[in-house]
């Protein structure tokens, strides 16, 4: 008889197990080569049942043996997040991840020393020798290292890390760092905010810059309906058109002077606006 090879589970990440055994403190589920893996009772959902398949988290208790959980956790194994620092210890700093036991960011892992109570970008690892799951504020070793594969106008996941000169500098799919112009940016980001972008164009370094808003006509439905609610509310006539100031625009539908003029281009042909003798537009009835 040839046995088959046993599920190998991944410590730090959501996995998909069997229940096998159901005692008072809790079940054990199937975890393939690491053996039974223990739910804790207080994480059971309500009627489960041996032979059932459950996602859970797999992580390390206080004692190192794997446990699983229902919970979710505030980041996962090969993802970056923004998390505060609970407690500061002779190991490193302890970071709240939202599970009972704490995530340790070693001390050698620290670009510079982190102070209790503060919130920190960070990178969920697992430790190639001990597989111990720890983070690190070094998060460009993890970043970058295989080739960014998008296309103008695609959207991406991502998350604010850092201000810059030229403006905001995110992480892409926990993947790749990318770059967001300050000029293309409506309303202030912040550090740790989670977002979806809008991929403009990969640069000759493989860097990525992104917008806010979907590329060219995408964004066209949104504003345009944005515009004629104004116009409703206005009486169905605006002072704005193509040699509106591009500030007064901003400041008065949240984009820019390119997007107003597409969309009231596109208003336009659909029959729904018509331009004033002053350079303004109005509901066309």
């Amino acid at each position: 008889m040839i046995l088959g090879r046993r599920k190998e589970v991944e410590t730090g990440r959501w996995n998909t197990l069997t229940v096998v055994k159901k005692l008072d403190f809790g079940s054990y589920l199937d975890g393939g080569v690491e053996g039974e893996i223990l739910l804790p009772r207080r994480y059971e959902p309500v009627g489960l049942e041996i032979g059932q398949e459950l996602d859970v988290f797999l992580y390390f208790d206080s004692e190192d043996r794997i446990v699983a959980t229902t919970e979710t956790p505030k980041a996962q194994v090969g993802e970056v997040a923004y998390l505060e620092v609970k407690q500061l210890t002779s190991p490193g700093a302890f970071l709240d991840w939202g599970l009972p036991k704490d995530l340790l960011v070693p001390r050698r892992e620290q670009r510079t020393p982190m102070a209790e109570g503060r919130r920190y970008i960070v990178y969920v690892y697992r430790d190639r020798v001990t597989g111990r799951i720890a983070a690190t504020t070094k998060i460009d070793r993890y970043l970058d290292n295989t080739m960014p594969k998008y296309e103008t106008g695609d959207e991406v996941d991502a998350i604010v890390t850092e201000f810059t000169p030229l403006g905001y500098k995110v992480v892409v799919d926990n993947l790749h760092t990318g770059l967001v112009y300050e000029g293309d940016v409506y309303e202030p980001l912040t550090i740790g905010q989670r977002l979806k972008l809008y991929v403009k164009k990969v640069r000759e370094d493989d860097k990525i810059d992104l917008q806010p808003t979907p590329i060219g006509y995408a964004k066209v439905g949104d504003l345009g309906e944005k515009i004629m609610s104004k116009l409703e509310e206005a009486g169905g006539e605006l002072p704005y058109g193509d040699k509106s100031d591009p500030e007064d625009i901003k400041r008065e539908f949240g984009c820019s002077k390119k997007s107003f003029k597409m969309t009231i281009g596109t208003l336009m042909k659909s029959g729904r606006i018509e331009l004033t003798s002053k350079g303004g537009i109005k509901q066309k009835r």
